[in-house]
């Protein structure tokens, strides 16, 4: 199956996710090419294949219509059976406008493959749904963190520079960081994190108390925000926060894609969980099997006391 992969380049730097974009793209066999608006005499994604290259200089940073219209032209010229972008506010507003401009299917925030089939989530990530790819080409979102290359990336891309006649009605007047309120949690060193597994708000107490035993500060998965159990403020994940302390502490948490991407740069890694087979125990450093509530006050008490 033949792939294009839309790389992204941000405040004149090419983010690293491209790489996800590749190791998503192998799966499906070696012949793929890119397409990018960045600065062809900076930093250029690593790969071989042909890399479709416009200059962000002109084209700018984002510039909806006019990406389209340059990606419209690089699928003419390619051909390929999937179109794939990653899950970001990039891919969330220009992979919907190429797929219907090219009159094709969509399948959004894919975080697993198997035999060639795509795995996505359902009813707000509690379930998942399989997908299977019958009319191409298709446009694709990879979530973030679904898919590591697990090596450095190497290769010399072949460039090919692009540009179109079409300016768009829209243009990019610069980028404003989100305003932070309450704990920031992308500074602390220690975050002991409550997932579902705790079961109510009540227990919330308990994670946030280890934490401060720790010195550190208590986070949340998506499920206990969107239940209105902790803060916006303290979400760790793919629609929260990506943090990387020197320890966190994962209390009756899953392991859902969209949570690990949040928090895989962590330097150590605890998890307490009563399923031995829960998927944050790949990831984990020291995986405790045990019922949290009984677990996390005995660990906070010895803390206390040391």
């Amino acid at each position: 199956m033949k792939t294009l992969l839309v790389a992204e380049y941000r405040q004149d730097t090419l983010q690293e996710n491209y790489t996800e974009l590749i190791a998503f793209a192998k799966r499906f066999g070696p012949e793929m090419a890119m397409f990018l608006v960045g600065n062809g005499s900076g930093e250029l994604p690593r790969f071989q294949g042909p890399l479709y290259l416009a200059e962000a200089s002109e084209c700018g940073e984002y510039n909806p219509g006019l990406h389209k219209r340059l990606l419209q032209d690089v699928v003419k010229k390619q051909q390929p059976d999937m179109i794939v972008f990653c899950h970001s506010s990039y891919g969330w507003d220009l992979a919907p406008r190429l797929a219907v401009g090219l009159k094709a299917a969509q399948i959004s925030e894919v975080v697993a493959e198997q035999d060639g089939k795509l795995t996505v989530p359902a009813c707000n990530s509690k379930l998942s749904r399989t997908v299977e790819i019958t009319d191409k080409p298709v446009v694709v979102t990879l979530q973030a963190g679904a898919f590591p290359l697990g090596s450095d990336p190497d290769g010399t891309p072949e460039i090919i520079a692009v540009s179109a006649e079409y300016t768009g009605n829209s243009r990019l007047t610069g980028y404003e960081a989100a305003e932070r309120t309450g704990v920031d949690l992308t500074r602390s060193e220690v975050i002991v994190s409550a997932g579902r597994g705790i079961g109510k708000p009540e227990n919330v107490p308990i994670i946030a108390e280890l934490a401060r035993a720790l010195g550190g500060e208590y986070g949340a998965s998506r499920p206990v925000v969107d239940s209105e159990w902790v803060e916006h403020n303290r979400q760790v994940g793919t629609t929260g926060l990506t943090v990387s302390p020197k320890l966190y502490v994962a209390c009756g948490i899953s392991g859902a894609v969209q949570h690990l991407a949040g928090m895989k740069k962590s330097e150590f890694v605890v998890a307490i969980n009563t399923d031995r087979d829960a998927p944050i125990g790949e990831v984990a450093d020291v995986f405790a099997v045990a019922d949290l509530k009984q677990l996390v006050p005995v660990l906070t008490e010895k803390i206390q006391a040391r």
